[in-house]
């Protein structure tokens, strides 16, 4: 059975279903939209189903793909498909969020509703296809088109100001892909193939890493994003709706590291040895100067965004450390990066619902009158600065040691990144939940409700199960990584 490619178009089915139900009915009838939502639902319940039964049969043993699939498609190239221990993961935390997202839209989008879960639906098969495709315009094709319905997602669903937030992360991401297509055209013109596990073994010569090299990182480095051109993030989470943000923050931006493990260091490993002082220079900033930036920040969902390419800054450092102790944590970062974050723009969208408003200083002294939800917030607040015994402590910690190992300095200046994620994050927390519950406002404020606890149970207990069981990761992506540091530490004689 082709189960990639069945997880990878599941979604479409569904997608096709409130299609056909919204050709059949009228875009503003009550019943055919609570039935998109329960159809978009299931299908993204059973998607996920089946990348835990992806998960359960792959064998964490064997470093190579999985689960191929590969027939010819059209002008020589061919459909390939695959997964192995750095990929599979990412299928999984995908078909995770998804679900969570329709139901945290259950209530909050009232309007074009079938137009929305198909917007959802369309950018779950881009983005896992992305994960699993084994062919270099395959990859191109799903990278690229994923941008459309997210584009859509906030130009039409967002806030105030949707338009420009979409069009500024339409135009940031596409320029940066143009280069990558480029790229890709010179290397199937020099290798005679576009198969990826034929040319992650094809040497490149010196020059010709450089070169694409450098076009591969103009598109992952703005998908990331790194600084300096992290500058389409914030405005993108503001606007979108918090669905948008979820997936936004959870899967988007883990494509850029995908990208740099699949692409940069197999392929290119004299050339990212090369650059490697450069990304940690880059990221060190990025660590630093956008968790200040944070820290000054008036709105919620805005601080959380910059604390987002903070941590993706250490997931960065990690993967050009080009150890296993970096590439380790650089996967496991963003795997609990997925989830808490996604978590946090939950909590933010919890309060937004009831108040419309993201303002830090409207609130204050929630806790007296919503202790759910101080709970769960506080839960993920500790997970995002990295607190033992949750997800978020393990990543960072794997990262800066295998970061250690290749610039001393580099390890000091990011793990000042974690002390100043504890002061933004705890000062919010602090301003948000504690204190006295001045505004009059939110006198009538209610706490989480059951579908909302719903929504954070699974969250609660990922973010808990990863920090103490970290290796249920390891085991999985253990022989994958090993056999890409062997690969590129014997490329650039290290």
């Amino acid at each position: 059975m082709p189960l990639l490619s069945l997880i990878t178009y599941a979604p479409l089915v569904g997608a096709l279903g409130i299609l056909a139900l919204r050709l059949g009915g009228r875009a503003d009838d009550a019943k055919s939209a609570e039935t998109a939502r329960w159809i978009a639902l299931v299908t993204t319940l059973a998607t996920f189903a089946l990348s835990v039964l992806l998960v359960a049969q792959y064998d964490s043993s064997n470093p190579g793909f999985q689960f191929v699939e590969e027939t010819a498609w059209f002008m020589g190239l061919s459909y390939r498909m695959g997964v192995d221990g750095i990929s599979i993961l990412f299928v999984l935390l995908t078909a995770f969020l998804m679900p969570l997202c329709i139901a945290a839209s259950w209530r909050s989008i009232d309007k074009r509703v079938h137009e929305y879960l198909i917007a959802f639906l369309v950018l779950e098969t881009l983005v896992i296809g992305v994960f699993c495709a084994l062919d270099l315009v395959l990859f191109y094709i799903f990278f690229e088109f994923g941008l459309v319905p997210m584009f859509l997602i906030i130009g039409i669903w967002g806030g105030a100001r949707r338009v420009y937030a979409a069009f500024k992360f339409f135009l940031y991401t596409l320029l940066g892909s143009v280069l990558m297509l480029a790229a890709i055209l010179f290397m199937i013109g020099v290798s005679g193939t576009s198969s990826i596990p034929a040319l992650m073994q094809y040497a490149f010569t010196p020059e010709a890493q450089t070169w694409l090299w450098l076009a591969f990182f103009a598109s992952f480095a703005v998908k990331m994003p790194m600084w300096p051109v992290h500058t389409w993030l914030p405005d993108a989470h503001v606007e979108a709706p918090t669905a948008g943000s979820v997936i936004l923050a959870g899967i988007l931006l883990k494509m850029g590291g995908y990208g740099f493990l699949r692409f940069s260091l197999p392929m290119f490993p004299q050339a990212s040895d090369l650059f490697t002082p450069l990304v940690l220079t880059l990221s060190v900033i990025a660590v630093i100067y956008t968790s200040l930036i944070a820290f000054r920040q008036t709105d919620v969902k805005k601080l959380i965004a910059y604390s987002s390419v903070a941590h993706m800054g250490l997931v960065t450092m990690g993967i050009f450390a080009g150890n296993a102790e970096g590439e380790q944590g650089a996967i496991f970062q963003m795997l609990s990066h997925g989830v808490i974050s996604g978590a946090l723009f939950l909590c933010v969208g919890v309060i937004y619902d009831r108040m419309h408003t993201r303002d830090i200083a409207f609130y204050g002294g929630l806790v007296k009158r919503m202790p759910f939800y101080a709970g769960v917030f506080m839960l993920f607040t500790m997970g995002n600065v990295g607190l033992p015994g949750t997800s978020g402590f393990v990543g960072e910690v794997l990262a800066m040691v295998g970061v250690y190992e290749v610039s001393t300095w580099a390890a000091i200046l990011a793990a000042s990144g974690v002390i100043l994620s504890a002061v933004y994050m705890l000062t919010l927390y602090r301003r948000v939940v504690f204190g006295e519950m001045t505004n009059p406002k939110l006198s009538a404020i209610e706490d989480l409700n059951w579908r909302e606890i719903a929504i954070f149970a699974p969250l609660v207990v990922a973010t808990l199960y990863m920090g103490v069981q970290p290796n249920s990761v390891f085991n999985v992506t253990q022989a994958s990584v090993d056999q890409l540091v062997q690969v590129y530490r014997a490329a650039i004689g290290g």
